[in-house]
């Protein structure tokens, strides 16, 4: 169970270090900070980030979203269990090599359901995706 009494940017941290060696540390993610309710987090986009036309894969970035996503969803429900259950993601634009920001806040949340909408900027904020993700409380 989390401290009540825990700093919010302190669980995120706990959070991302006990993430480190699983997916989110495989791809290297890394939190960046929490401000008013939107979460974001970094990626510093290298070759095996890329696809065979030099931008950054779709799959790295759809696991960027889920990750921001389900990060802001723990820490509004530090006591429950989430699941993805949906994730929808526009490619908007190409993104490569460099630092990616990704950003997610909470759009809407009842009792069992949790909507979330993220973002992936490159350094300049230009945007390169978005995204929408659902989450259930197990």
């Amino acid at each position: 169970m989390e401290d009540p009494k825990m700093d919010l940017d302190e669980r995120i941290q706990r959070l991302a270090a006990a993430a480190e060696p699983t997916f989110w540390g495989f791809l290297g993610c890394e939190f960046v900070s929490i401000k008013d309710d939107v979460i974001t987090i970094a990626l510093e986009a290298k070759q095996q980030h890329l696809n065979l036309i030099g931008i950054v894969h779709g799959g790295v970035l759809s696991s960027l979203l889920d990750n921001a996503m389900g990060i802001i969803v723990m820490t509004a429900r530090p006591e429950d269990k989430v699941v993805t259950t949906n994730l929808n993601v526009h490619f908007v634009a190409p993104l490569k090599e460099g630092r990616l920001l990704v950003s997610a806040e909470i759009i809407h949340q009842s009792r069992k359901m949790i909507t979330t909408q993220g973002r992936v900027t490159d350094s300049e904020g230009n945007l390169g995706t978005m995204g929408t993700g659902t989450f259930r409380v197990i």
